[in-house]
């Protein structure tokens, strides 16, 4: 899969994904993003014009704290059911 950069600003997240933030576990990822930088890649997915955010809730808020702009994304299809 490839990998694309993404305005973090232009990921919407699901409430139900919303509920799951734990501000520990941000932090830590920070602390870790800021000596080894992201290792691995959010999950996103296209719904029209929107972007949604499918896993990577913490690794996004930790870049969003750490003031980047930007983030590294693989883009998947929608889970069929």
């Amino acid at each position: 899969m490839e990998t694309k950069s993404i305005a973090i600003a232009d990921v919407y997240i699901p409430a139900k994904r919303k509920r799951t933030l734990d501000q520990a576990n941000v932090d830590q990822l920070a602390e870790s993003i800021l000596e080894d930088g992201l290792k691995v890649p959010i999950q996103v997915r296209q719904d029209g014009e929107k972007t949604i955010l499918v896993e990577g809730l913490h690794r996004l808020e930790a870049m969003r704290a750490l003031g980047d702009e930007i983030i590294s994304c693989i883009y998947v299809g929608a889970k069929r059911y």
